[in-house]
């Protein structure tokens, strides 16, 4: 396990961990949510985030203090916490957002980590190179190369106890972003951002933030706590989450508080067109939406964004309390029915099922099949793959419904796990919840199990009693198995 973050529980790829910070002397509990702070104009005052939301750690700009001569002065003499007001801790950044926007800026990554250190920050940022989606290949291997180098001078620069991360770049080559995850975790270094997705999350383009993450992932060893830079709505967290992120920073509580944007899990409203505040948190139930509207703009920007972290802070709670219950899947699939890019992007994340699988507890509570994507989740496939190892006898009958009384052994058939032994009905996730009006994707998914026990078995005399499983899926069944309708049987 990697030093300083120890993993304590886990559901398909995402996990509750503890990753220390020395230089601070605290454990913060991921996944954790880092609030952006503007040095330059803090919406809500750093000690509020840690008192009212919770915030075990934040994250501000180190370039933007180290451009101005007042903050880098105050910074240098007062220390960086003492700056913000707030005594948990802090992350910075280097100024890569800055290089990204406007194309140069005039530090390097041996002077902006020697200055963070001097000024007290936990957790440090080199000058890594995004490179944005579209770019093409040969400017991608190139900003990839220059941060690599910047990685690896960082990684000889004395910073005593404070954690250097390590970004990781490739825009949306997916061998670049492996062979960028695995250089960086050859380093010493300590954490592991995923750079340059912001733009993919605005254009709603989740399924290929999800590759992205899923290729970043493969590189890194499974003890690299993992931060999603620039990740910020809460609709998106647990899909990321269950991807294997750990860290996310977020401006947006602020942003949108500027623009007069209210936030949910399932998108975001302008508060303009809002009747009713659909939300219970402590500024919702003091407002209805006119007195809400109606307070002067300072007040209302600081109370959406006040709402805006509420909101946030939440969902972190109950993706948390979804992994330890072991339901994290369920409330993906809860957020995907929010925006079709959202269905898109959870979509993507089941085509890596065989890798959610790696990690996935084999013992939960119950399965709930709530949607089609439920018959490709990882606990399907493992079902699958453990019909092999199964005994069968000479002759078996699979029935979704009755015995049929000329066969002497017969098991349950239930989309989408298809064969189920009747002494593992109760197990999970065979003690499945399932709609009786199954859909086609069930149908379809128990059909590929029957043929994995077929194949397995080829002596067996198997029949499948089914509920009037349509032509195309029983012409995928071997030849050799007999089918039963029992809706023809009456």
């Amino acid at each position: 396990m990697r030093e300083g973050f120890e993993i304590r529980d886990a559901d398909a790829a995402g996990r509750i961990g503890e990753l220390e910070i020395p230089r601070a002397d605290v454990t913060v509990e991921t996944p954790a949510l880092l609030p952006v702070v503007n040095p330059n104009l803090q919406t809500i005052p750093p000690a509020d985030l840690a008192e009212t939301f919770g915030a075990e750690i934040l994250i501000t700009n180190s370039y933007i203090v180290h451009s101005n001569d007042e903050l880098r002065d105050r910074a240098l003499e007062e220390g960086l916490h003492d700056l913000l007001g707030f005594d948990g801790a802090i992350m910075t950044d280097s100024g890569s957002f800055q290089l990204a926007e406007y194309g140069e800026i005039d530090v390097t990554t041996e002077e902006i980590l020697a200055f963070q250190h001097e000024i007290g920050s936990d957790v440090g940022t080199p000058v890594d190179v995004p490179t944005p989606p579209g770019a093409d290949r040969d400017r991608a291997e190139a900003d990839l190369e220059r941060t690599q180098e910047r990685l690896d001078i960082a990684d000889g620069i004395d910073v005593g106890d404070m954690l250097v991360s390590a970004p990781i770049q490739g825009s949306t080559f997916a061998d670049l972003r492996e062979d960028a995850a695995r250089h960086a975790d050859a380093t010493d270094l300590d954490v592991f951002p995923i750079g340059a997705v912001v733009p993919l999350m605005n254009d709603y383009r989740y399924g290929d933030m999800v590759d992205v993450v899923a290729a970043a992932k493969r590189g890194l060893g499974r003890d690299a706590p993992v931060h999603l830079f620039g990740a910020g709505h809460p609709m998106m967290f647990a899909l990321a989450v269950a991807m294997g992120c750990d860290l996310f920073d977020s401006a947006a509580y602020a942003l949108y508080a500027r623009d007069g944007r209210y936030l949910t899990v399932r998108g975001t409203e302008h508060l303009d067109d809002l009747d009713y505040l659909p939300c219970s948190c402590p500024v919702c139930t003091e407002h209805d939406a006119d007195s809400f509207r109606d307070l002067d703009e300072k007040d209302r920007e600081t109370a959406l964004a006040r709402h805006n972290l509420h909101v946030t802070f939440a969902e972190m709670r109950r993706i948390k309390a979804a992994i330890r219950s072991g339901d994290l899947l369920e409330l993906v699939e809860e957020r995907a029915r929010s925006h079709p890019a959202m269905l898109d992007g959870y979509r993507a994340l089941l085509e890596y099922a065989e890798w959610l699988e790696e990690d996935d507890p084999a013992s939960k509570g119950t399965f709930f099949y709530c949607s089609s994507e439920s018959a490709r989740r990882p606990e399907v496939r493992r079902h699958h793959d453990r019909l092999d190892r199964l005994d069968i006898p000479d002759e078996l009958l699979l029935t979704e419904g009755p015995h049929v009384d000329r066969f002497e052994t017969s098991w349950r058939l239930v989309p989408p796990f298809g064969p189920v032994p009747r002494d593992l009905s109760t197990t999970y996730p065979l003690n499945a919840e399932v709609p009786s009006r199954t859909d086609s994707a069930a149908i379809e998914v128990a059909a590929e199990g029957v043929n994995r026990l077929a194949e397995a078995n080829p002596g067996t005399d198997l029949a499948v009693a089914h509920r009037g499983w349509p032509d195309h899926v029983l012409a995928e069944v071997p030849e050799d198995v007999e089918l039963i309708d029992l809706d023809a049987m009456g």
